[in-house]
């Protein structure tokens, strides 16, 4: 059975349940596997969604959750998925496709994992007899598919924070429009940096996290990451039986957790060329891959909100692998970067890096540039999230000319339509559920930047006093 530890060294080892439940470790490391399981990937190109799901998350969870049970599970999860292949292919040319992760009910990859997630929730708490509050922060996505995912449960409560005015209008009424008893919204005034600290602080206060029985959702929980891992293991087979070459992945992100879950596929066994990490102006993961050093220089606001980040939570998790799974080093790491914003590494482990992993950015301009040129070049439209990450693969290829290259689509465009109407002329329209979105209610709070008023918060919402 697998086991989990953190990469800080001084939490204890806990099984798949007890670490989904838990989302960050005691010691404020994040939980990863002793061992990474290896697949055998013959045939899975041939296999529907469902089926490369089961067999890339069973290894994973052990007894905690029988195959019987992760089946139905799964079917659950992805029944409320719009397309029967759940994140499809579409080719743009020879060897250049868009993997299209858009298809959930709040159109972000982020539904692939938190549907699954909160299934795998309402199993564990009904197994274990518990309820918990859930607690997250997000720059967009993150938000509204956890919402989506626990609203109306009986299990938990779910108080989502977000940076006030900096996500489209359409993200935020994706989350502030749900009117579920159980389900609270807090507009934080500053940066998305700042509610992940919050949410961060809240699990580091032990007394808190106890009484509050805090679980979480964000991409620090490695259920997410295990569900993620499956459509790289989908696109990538299927791209190689294509292309006849491994896959180089090129990722949009910010916090890193999308490019992790396709670090985690590579070691299970799917040949990868490279992975590309795309970012926007906030490019501090650029930064890193071309100097060794991340330094943390602040956010500003872009037109692709959900990567307008400068602490990549999930980095920690490859950090850890790449310089020997030393939990003290990485601790003194991690202190070190929140004392003074920067960490640099030495040229040997860089070079670890550079192995497997290579960098690009746009700004906002380019990525206009790359949602109007796809759209007349391919009669396809991309986010500006989507964009950044296809104008970096087209540098890329430009320099690499034989990569088979699946660069990830990871919102619908209808989600940040004042962006694509500048680059396209036009506003896509949001799918037939969403059609009344800007007529609903909204119910949010908006609170500074203060652990004590976002705790009592979390606290009145439980129904809990101080």
């Amino acid at each position: 059975m697998t086991q989990y530890i953190s990469t800080r060294g001084q939490a204890p080892v806990l099984g798949f349940a007890d670490v989904t439940l838990a989302g960050l470790a005691l010691d404020g490391g994040l939980y990863v596997p002793t061992e990474i399981p290896q697949l055998d990937m013959q045939g899975i190109a041939d296999m529907p969604y469902l089926d490369v799901a089961a067999r890339v998350i069973h290894p994973f969870v052990g007894n905690d959750i029988p195959p019987a049970e992760l089946s139905k599970i799964l079917q659950k999860a992805y029944s409320v998925f719009t397309t029967p292949e759940i994140t499809p292919l579409h080719k743009l040319e020879n060897g250049f496709f868009v993997q299209e992760l858009i298809y959930g009910p709040t159109l972000a990859f982020k539904d692939v994992a938190l549907q699954f997630l909160g299934h795998v929730f309402d199993y564990i708490l009904a197994q274990k007899q518990k309820r918990v509050t859930i607690v997250g922060a997000t720059s967009g996505d993150t938000g509204s598919a956890a919402i989506e995912a626990f609203r109306d449960k009986e299990t938990a409560n779910i108080v989502i924070l977000h940076p006030h005015g900096r996500v489209s209008e359409v993200q935020r009424r994706q989350m502030t429009t749900v009117l579920a008893p159980n389900v609270f919204n807090v507009a934080i005034e500053g940066s998305f940096d700042d509610c992940q600290d919050l949410v961060k602080a809240m699990f580091n206060d032990r007394g808190f996290r106890d009484d509050m029985q805090l679980s979480a959702v964000n991409s620090i929980n490695w259920a997410r990451i295990l569900a993620q891992a499956a459509y790289y293991v989908y696109a990538g087979t299927r791209a190689q039986k294509v292309t006849g070459r491994p896959t180089t992945f090129c990722v949009p992100t910010g916090n890193f957790g999308n490019v992790y879950a396709g670090y985690i596929a590579h070691k299970m066994g799917l040949p990868v060329e490279k992975f590309i990490v795309a970012t926007n102006s906030n490019d501090i993961l650029h930064r890193f891959f071309e100097s060794g050093e991340m330094k943390s220089t602040g956010v500003a606001p872009t037109i692709s909100p959900s990567m307008d980040i400068q602490i990549s939570s999930n980095f920690e998790r490859l950090l850890f692998d790449m310089t020997g799974r030393d939990g003290a080093g990485i601790a003194a790491t991690m202190q070190v970067f929140r004392d003074k914003g920067a960490f640099g590494l030495d040229p040997a482990t860089m070079q670890k890096f550079h192995s497997l992993f290579s960098s690009g950015r746009q700004n906002d301009e380019e990525t206009l540039g790359v949602i109007r040129s796809v759209y007349e070049k391919y009669n396809y439209l991309l986010d500006p999230h989507a964009a950044v990450g296809v104008g970096v693969a087209e540098v890329y290829r430009k320099a690499h000319s034989e990569a088979s290259v699946v660069s990830l689509a990871t919102a619908h465009p209808a989600k940040f339509p004042d962006a694509v109407k500048k680059a396209v002329g036009f506003a896509p329209d949001l799918p037939p559920h969403l059609s009344d979105l800007f007529e609903r209610k909204e119910r949010y709070q908006v609170l500074p930047n203060d652990l004590a008023k976002v705790q009592a918060f979390v606290r009145a919402s439980s129904g809990q006093k101080a």
